[in-house]
């Protein structure tokens, strides 16, 4: 089973993982059906659903870092450590003879 999501479209889900993270087999069903408990929200069922099953499935290592940052983190970087720099912004009016 993978996790899925069509969020480009419809926003995030949030909810729905909130959900699923919660969601349980009543008692009465696994003892009836035989299913297994899903167990904590943080659990490996949960965690194969939300990622681990398709790690596995395209042999990603889920302990990897990333190869490199992108220039957009690499101008977060430069702007945190020197400030937003200097700024030619003219605030108020600007009288113009005529």
């Amino acid at each position: 089973m993978l996790w899925g999501t069509d969020a480009v479209w419809t926003g995030a889900p949030q909810w729905q993982i909130e959900g699923l993270r919660r969601l349980e087999i009543p008692e009465d069903m696994q003892q009836k059906y035989g299913f297994q408990a899903l167990g904590p929200a943080d659990g490996p069922t949960k965690t194969a659903v939300f990622g681990g099953n398709t790690a596995r499935l395209y042999n990603f290592d889920k302990h990897a870092g990333i190869a490199r940052t992108d220039h957009f983190a690499e101008l977060k970087v430069d702007y945190l450590n020197n400030g937003p720099g200097r700024s030619n912004l003219r605030y108020g009016w600007v009288r113009s003879s005529g």
